[in-house]
């Protein structure tokens, strides 16, 4: 798996990243000579709409056309993957999304794409972490007490997360089957209705990304446990790991990737590789990414297929090990 990129190898991006704009930028004179569309298959607020909205707008006015995000949501991202599969491989429209790319296809019975044959990966934009929280009126300050106030009220307590198959829902799973725990998942369509959904105290226990829920945390709204990730998060730093709580084994970072439908000219690939390198590497793009808890990765079309290939061994394992089912 490919790591956040480290300072130095920002650094080096960073001085590069003008140059490489504006050399990209000219070599793309004949794309694109329309809007492009950009699927997010997951509702907004979430770390892949964010990321997708950022990038979209630095590639708009690089490239002289808009890159249009657009939100389709459903099916725990299997509708909106579906449409980008479909789409005609001619560059205008993309797919920007996260795991569950690679974890649905062994968690529901059926779905409409292929993750490796369906898709041309561009590139693995951002990482993200997942945290671990709770409404404040629950009445827990770590994750071993809370474990002990859901086993005193069995069936009262519920937890969000941004839809079927996402990591956060995974690793809430794993979470209910080590411990025994009587409490009800409810997915959501993003990180950013999840994470609503346990303010309002209607789940009041939320597994979601953490670049969702650390606003919430410092406003007060929320109080996050643990960070479900071998790394503490860059935007709450004070949050243990989940492992640091006394509880290994329940990491899992999540990741936003951009990619377009199989067939998509090289070319093509190459320039929306090279122009999104570039504008994560942009010391503007880095400190708003890293406010929002969102790690930079980059890296080439083939690095993210060796990854898409690594996750979906990893999620296909914990999928079964839990005998998780989509409903």
């Amino acid at each position: 798996m490919k790591h956040p990129l480290k300072r130095r190898q920002f650094l080096q991006l960073s001085a590069a990243a003008a140059a490489t704009l504006a050399a990209s930028a000219a070599g793309a004179q004949s794309y694109p000579t329309r809007p492009v569309r950009m699927i997010v298959p997951f509702g907004p607020g979430g770390p892949t709409d964010v990321a997708a909205r950022l990038i979209a707008q630095k590639l708009s006015e690089n490239l002289g056309r808009n890159f249009l995000v657009e939100n389709v949501v459903g099916a725990s991202s299997n509708i909106g993957t579906a449409q980008a599969a479909k789409a005609a491989p001619d560059g205008y429209t993309l797919l920007v999304t996260v795991n569950n790319l690679v974890i649905n296809p062994p968690l529901f019975e059926k779905v409409a794409f292929d993750p490796y044959k369906d898709f041309d990966p561009i590139v693995r934009a951002v990482g993200f972490s997942s945290a671990f929280a709770v409404h404040p009126s629950v009445p827990a300050t770590s994750v071993k007490e809370l474990i002990a106030v859901i086993k005193a009220n069995p069936g009262k307590y519920s937890y969000a997360s941004p839809g079927l198959g996402t990591p956060s829902h995974l690793l809430g799973e794993q979470f209910r089957v080590l411990h025994d725990l009587d409490i009800v998942h409810v997915p959501y369509g993003g990180s950013g209705p999840a994470i609503t959904a346990a303010i309002a105290g209607h789940t009041p226990i939320c597994f979601a990304a953490m670049s969702a829920a650390a606003p919430q945390a410092r406003a007060g709204k929320l109080r996050v446990l643990a960070v479900l990730s071998k790394n503490p998060s860059s935007s709450m730093p004070e949050v243990p790991t989940i492992a640091a709580a006394g509880f290994p084994g329940l990491d899992g970072d999540g990741w936003v990737g951009a990619l377009a439908p199989a067939g998509t000219p090289k070319a093509i690939i190459a320039l929306l590789n090279s122009q999104i390198n570039a504008i994560i590497a942009l010391p503007e793009s880095r400190e708003k990414f890293a406010s929002l808890g969102l790690d930079l990765v980059g890296g080439t079309p083939e690095d993210f297929a060796r990854d898409m290939r690594a996750e979906g061994e990893k999620w296909a394992k914990v999928i079964k090990a839990a005998n998780i089912k989509a409903n």
